[in-house]
């Protein structure tokens, strides 16, 4: 044991060693993150400021779009800094604190999303059900479950992570502390008890991406026995930018668990992290924009004044 190095800090490996390209990457993140910044900002402001947008559906969008902000700026202030000041370490403290928010947000975006399915479900499915199912209340109590469970998993994860110290090496070989790459350094005995805590959290995630699924297969098949036309523009034009979500999450998280751990750095070992960690907030904000009627129309009045 005497032998053996405790790291307090570690890492982060860039993909080419020029000061150049570094600069020109933390460049690239810094535009990304004002734009995700700036669109789901404009999104919590237009649901906020429209008292006809005061419904349970853009109550959950809202959150969604605080959750997509917040996990942008977990990561991507932290990457931009060390790209232009050309320092590669982050300390134990601050790794810990990137797992334990990346996989809070995850975990409460997840349940918002089955909550969300499960509201445009009652909407269309049972329309005349739903002033007395989804209530202020119900909405509020989910909403509170879902960063109740998120917190409780993430520190469980975060804790098994981190309870024994890290001895192998202190080399990242991405530009911020993800899963894949701290278990990659961390000892057989942590690696062990994350392979249950995983294989419980693939589980439950796969029973939420069914129940998300189910819901808008019902959903679609309702929409297509509609007579009226514009009532079905109307119906599809408030599901598809929550199903557009959905996929974009689902294949995010799957690309993220499922891809190849990196071993050196790559510009595919770059551009695969960018895809999970930075496209969803970013893309997240003109989805709604563009396919939601209401929130074109709030937006188009607050241009007007």
């Amino acid at each position: 044991m005497d032998n053996l190095t405790v790291f307090t800090e570690f890492l982060l490996m860039d993909i080419t060693g020029s000061r150049e390209l570094q600069v020109l990457q933390g460049v690239l993140f810094l535009v990304i993150y004002l734009g995700a910044l700036t669109g789901n900002l404009v999104t919590v402001t237009v649901i906020v400021t429209d008292t006809r947008l005061h419904s349970p559906m853009y109550f959950f969008i809202s959150n969604v779009a605080l959750i997509d902000l917040g996990s942008i700026s977990v990561v991507v202030p932290k990457a931009v800094v060390n790209s232009m000041t050309g320092n590669k370490t982050i300390s134990l403290k601050e790794c810990a604190t990137q797992i334990f928010l990346n996989i809070l947000f995850g975990a409460v975006e997840i349940s918002l999303l089955v909550v969300m399915a499960y509201d445009r479900y009652v909407a269309i499915c049972h329309p005349l059900h739903y002033g007395i199912i989804i209530t202020p209340g119900l909405c509020s109590q989910a909403t509170a479950g879902s960063w109740a469970s998120g917190l409780v998993y993430s520190a469980v994860h975060t804790g098994a992570l981190f309870r024994l110290p890290f001895t192998k090496t202190n080399v990242i070989q991405q530009y911020f502390c993800d899963v894949p790459q701290i278990l990659r350094i961390s000892s057989s005995h942590v690696q062990f008890s994350e392979f249950v805590i995983i294989v419980v959290c693939v589980c439950v995630v796969l029973l939420c991406n069914v129940f998300i699924f189910v819901s808008y297969i019902n959903i679609f098949s309702t929409v297509l026995k509609i007579h009226s036309r514009e009532t079905q523009k109307k119906a599809i034009s408030t599901c598809t930018p929550q199903l557009a979500i959905v996929l974009l999450f689902v294949i995010s998280v799957a690309v993220a668990v499922l891809g190849p751990i990196a071993k050196k750095p790559s510009l595919r070992n770059l551009l695969t992290a960018m895809f999970y960690s930075m496209v969803p907030p970013f893309l997240n904000p003109i989805i709604y924009c563009l396919r939601n009627r209401e929130i074109n129309a709030a937006l188009q009045k607050i241009f007007n004044r």
